[in-house]
């Protein structure tokens, strides 16, 4: 239980972060990706208006960014450099320290899930690959064929990238998608954009929990793995501390430990929950190549979505049910 007298019960989301090119979209595109922020937020607070614990409602926020294919986690992750998806994720509890986390599974809808009930089996902490896979199988997990996860414009976006690195003579991995004038209908730079999603939340019984999703990189190496199943570089939760979502460039948040760095800050440091995230995002990772931001709540409720890159997608919701989100570095908050 946290130890604040007062708290604000509260979600916040992530979708990914990168470099905005606003002149290539329209407002009806801008409007698709602040609109499905605002759907996920609307789906999440139900759980948590219910009295849902905090596990539950990141969960139930992420699997619902999973099954949009807008954003690179489930439905619409990226392929690998072999033409396949391998795809991680991480459920951290603040209450107790409980986490599970799974990497590169290729045939679970909901990557989210399968590291949901693997924290609910009490260990191990971390499955990979086809032991993770059948692990999601006998607990109930929704399984799919490989396929499932094909869609043409990841396909594209990995030929372009492939075809840009036969040019060049170098291998070369995109961060979530291709150029820009390859995807015309998406409002980030495509080239710099970060492909994870995300979940932070204190529920109304004042406990917190993170959890992220991933698709990876566009043509990257098959059994690469970034930072969003990591416990302390892209996912982290500690009850009366913060619990953080990460996306970026995920080197460099490993080599950062971004995320529980972000909460050793607040817990030793006694740094409010924005000054220690702005720290770290700002000062702490660009030295390591940390391109990229992250969400966090701390245990008041007090919410900052942080991010270097010059926008990020992000929302957040609280008890009154008005979902707010973002794109542009300069947007405020607002009304999808």
């Amino acid at each position: 239980m946290t130890t604040s007298t007062s708290f604000r019960p509260v979600i916040a989301i992530h979708g990914g972060a990168g470099t905005i090119t606003r002149a290539s979209i329209t407002p009806a595109q801008q409007q698709a990706y602040r609109e499905a922020l605002r759907d996920v937020l609307h789906g999440a607070q139900q759980k948590l208006a219910a009295g849902a614990p905090a596990e539950e409602v990141a969960v139930e926020a992420v699997r619902l960014l999973e099954e949009c294919p807008l954003f690179n986690a489930g439905r619409g992750a990226v392929f690998t450099a072999d033409a396949t998806h391998e795809m991680d994720a991480c459920v951290m509890r603040g209450r107790d320290l409980a986490c599970g986390s799974l990497a590169g599974v290729s045939t679970v809808r909901n990557p989210v899930r399968a590291a949901l009930a693997l924290m609910a089996a009490g260990g191990p902490v971390f499955m990979i690959g086809e032991a993770a896979e059948q692990f999601a199988a006998k607990e109930g997990c929704e399984m799919v064929a490989r396929d499932w996860f094909s869609t043409e414009q990841r396909l594209a976006q990995l030929r372009t990238v492939q075809a840009a690195a036969l040019a060049s003579g170098r291998e070369q991995v995109a961060l979530d998608h291709t150029a820009q004038s390859q995807t015309p209908a998406a409002p980030l730079d495509e080239r710099k954009k970060m492909g994870t999603v995300g979940a932070v939340v204190l529920d109304v019984h004042g406990h917190l929990a993170a959890a992220t999703s991933t698709g990876g990189l566009t043509n990257k190496k098959p059994g690469r793995v970034g930072d969003s199943p990591v416990v302390g570089a892209g996912t982290y939760a500690k009850n009366a501390v913060v619990a953080v979502s990460c996306t970026g460039v995920g080197e460099a948040f490993i080599r950062g430990s971004a995320a529980h760095t972000v909460a050793a800050r607040v817990e030793l440091l006694g740094e409010s929950v924005a000054q220690a995230t702005a720290e770290v995002i700002h000062r702490v990772l660009p030295p390591l190549g940390g391109d990229g931001g992250l969400i966090a709540v701390g245990a008041d409720g007090e919410v900052s979505l942080c991010f270097n890159s010059e926008g990020m997608y992000r929302g957040q919701i609280g008890m009154d049910g008005e979902a707010l989100v973002a794109i542009y570095a300069n947007d405020a908050l607002a009304p999808a």
